[in-house]
């Protein structure tokens, strides 16, 4: 066992390295992370990789019930997870909407560029009066930033449609993360991005109801990037 120049061992960078999501960095912070998932891990299955996404869920809301908004458009269930964490062993980007997504997405475990969509396409917002966030998303995608990248939505549900209309006109994201929160479109957003999503063949991963947001698309991004690191280090079948 080596100790870095900080006086960490190599286990314990490990260590580290998998509850970083989560926040730990500690020996007792570690503990009530690991304590917590072994807990979720009793009220939600632990078979599939889509159970992985629903475990995260339940871990991100506190809800054990949330384990059962989860919803999952492609081939199988575990489709989305495997074409997320594709996408994130290519190092493909990670778009997110706003700030606060971005912000929760773990910079461990990838290489992937992470950046947001709110702060472009303000012009485009000004001239149009739609909200900021769908501007940005479609500034960006003129620019072809979501082809191939994994696309999170966390707050806005109007980036939600926008980028629903994106698809439809042929953008291909690698994989959709979408969990808008709100009374005002939020259901209406993500189910809208599953009718497209199963239209033309772009995997997603979203919840119905109005409950959501950033913490938890955070926390499902950072799910498919665990995926792709135990592709990485053998400890599940390639994708």
């Amino acid at each position: 066992m080596t100790t870095d120049a900080d006086g960490s061992t190599s286990a314990e960078k490990d260590e580290v390295e998998a509850y970083a999501d989560l926040g730990a960095t500690t020996e007792n912070a570690m503990a009530i992370a690991e304590t917590s998932m072994d807990r979720v891990r009793e009220l939600v299955p632990d078979e599939t990789l889509a159970d992985r996404l629903r475990q995260k869920a339940v871990h991100a809301t506190g809800d054990p019930e949330f384990q059962h908004l989860l919803r999952f458009t492609g081939d199988d269930e575990d489709e989305p997870v495997r074409a997320g964490a594709r996408a994130v062993g290519e190092e493909r980007p990670i778009v997110t909407d706003i700030t606060m997504v971005k912000a929760g997405v773990t910079g461990r475990g990838h290489d992937c560029p992470v950046r947001k969509a709110i702060g472009n396409g303000a012009d485009l917002a000004e001239r149009t009066g739609m909200t900021r966030t769908a501007a940005s998303v479609l500034e960006l995608d003129s620019r072809g930033v979501y082809d191939g990248a994994v696309a999170v939505v966390g707050n806005a549900p109007t980036a939600a449609l926008a980028l629903a209309d994106c698809i439809a006109d042929g953008t291909r994201p690698a994989v959709v993360v979408a969990t808008p929160v709100g009374f005002v479109k939020a259901a209406e957003s993500r189910e809208r991005l599953r009718e497209v999503a199963r239209e033309n063949g772009v995997p997603t991963i979203t919840n119905v109801g109005r409950r959501g947001g950033s913490g938890l698309a955070a926390g499902l991004t950072n799910e498919l990037v665990h995926v792709a690191s135990d592709v990485r280090n053998g400890e599940i079948d390639p994708l």
